[in-house]
């Protein structure tokens, strides 16, 4: 689809460029008709990389891991870490895996700038924020 979008819109520019006054698709004058296909053309772009992961896991963070409560009850609560990031993206909503792991991602920087090796959920997402416990762990 992004090939035909890229063909069509080359297609334009060739004959917006060569200045061929009867160039005209539904009525619409040509440079309305190419700044339409460029605009769209744009947005498919920018939507797919503002919906990808910015945050990199940090050099203390490397060191903790994501348990579940039940893996952490040998190990000592020493806090808590609450990760926001956007839900959603130029009004859409972001996939829940690809969100549930740019919030791992913050509480685990977070995590490890307290002293922690591990974290736990504690909430579920809501609004893009989740709260995690901190633990050290043997």
């Amino acid at each position: 689809m992004l090939l035909n979008w890229w063909i069509l819109l080359g297609a334009s520019v060739k004959s917006y460029l060569s200045g061929s006054d009867d160039f005209y698709v539904t009525g619409v004058r040509r440079s309305e008709h190419l700044m339409r296909k460029l605009i769209a053309f744009i947005l498919i772009g920018v939507i797919p990389l503002s919906c990808s992961n910015w945050v990199q896991v940090t050099s203390s963070g490397t060191s903790v891991r994501l348990l579940t409560i039940q893996e952490a009850e040998g190990c000592d609560r020493i806090g808590s870490a609450r990760a926001q990031t956007l839900g959603s993206v130029v009004g859409l909503e972001r996939g829940a895996e690809r969100l549930q792991d740019e919030l791992s991602r913050i509480a685990r920087n977070e995590a490890g700038d307290m002293g922690g090796n591990a974290i736990v959920p504690e909430s579920v997402i809501s609004d893009g924020r989740q709260s995690f416990g901190v633990y050290l762990c043997p």
